[in-house]
């Protein structure tokens, strides 16, 4: 490895499996001090154990590497204050923060419960938010006591976010806002040394083994495993360290061996007509703009 990450204190929610869990030991391996999240719960949320976040603490520990367990629940204020004074406590400093943490309740729309609803709710937007907020309050207080912070937050959103997915409603909406949340937090953030990305990963986890079950399966006889969650970790390394410099309010989809830039909504064909339409001639006027426009790309699970 190549220490890009040397001296960096890192903290990665939800790193007790999958994709968490492979970040974590990649930014290890690249020389960060990692503060290892992860609440121990099940696919849909409930239960709890240190187990899973320890177990990849001892991983990095015993790979000669520096890291520490957090237990907390991220989506309350107390535990993701917490989470940022255990970076601090530990190590001295924190440099770049991972939102990675979160679990599924699909249903289809008629048949979403408003429970599940507020829990995907709560642990994917509030979940970002809030180690969001005292982490940039840290950053904040140190770039206005003169220590300008090179810090970086990296989030993430999905494909269900950026183009939906049929069942996943509460999940759609939850990564949606994580991409808007991205967005506002890179403006205001910036003039505190704060650069902030989003990405849409795709990876075999827990969390999309069953909807990919035909498609994402390891390779045999030591093939590349396209769709390892250790594929995505590169790319989150990078923007996590200070090579990324001026990399800021993006958004990546990093699946197997390809990164792509994610180009959101902008303007597209456009009719002004000085004044007041009418119904009939906005209808007009919308299907005649519709047709020069790109159509949009399918909905998960619709194709």
């Amino acid at each position: 490895m190549t220490g890009l990450c040397n001296g960096r204190v890192v903290v990665v929610t939800g790193a007790g499996r999958g994709l968490g869990r492979a970040h974590a030991l990649a930014f290890a391996a690249e020389g960060a001090k990692v503060v290892v999240n992860d609440l121990g719960v099940g696919l849909d949320g409930t239960g709890a154990g240190a187990g899973p976040a320890q177990q990849v603490v001892d991983e990095i520990t015993a790979s000669g590497g520096e890291a520490v367990a957090h237990g907390g629940d991220i989506a309350t204020a107390d535990g993701a204050a917490s989470l940022v004074a255990t970076a601090l406590d530990a190590f001295g400093r924190l440099d770049t923060l991972v939102n990675n943490a979160g679990f599924l309740r699909d249903r289809m729309l008629v048949n979403l419960g408003e429970d599940d609803w507020d829990a995907v709710m709560r642990v994917h937007l509030k979940g970002h938010f809030l180690p969001l907020r005292h982490a940039a309050a840290y950053w904040r207080a140190e770039a206005k006591a003169g220590r300008e912070p090179v810090a970086r937050v990296i989030n993430t959103s999905s494909g269900a976010g950026l183009l939906g997915s049929v069942g996943q409603g509460n999940y759609a909406a939850a990564k949606a806002g994580i991409v808007g949340l991205t967005l506002v937090a890179s403006a205001e953030m910036g003039r505190y040394g704060v650069q902030v990305n989003a990405i849409a990963p795709a990876a075999r986890t827990r969390m999309t083994e069953q909807t990919f079950a035909e498609t994402m399966a390891a390779p045999s006889g030591g093939g590349f495993d396209a769709m390892a969650p250790e594929n995505v970790s590169p790319l989150v390394v990078w923007l996590g360290s200070a090579a990324s410099a001026c990399v800021t309010g993006r958004v990546f989809e990093a699946e197997a061996g390809r990164i792509t830039v994610m180009e959101g909504w902008r303007p597209g064909p456009t009719a002004d007509k000085g004044a007041r339409w009418t119904p009939t001639e906005a209808g007009e006027t919308t299907l005649k703009l519709l047709a020069a426009a790109e159509p949009p790309h399918p909905v998960y699970g619709t194709h």
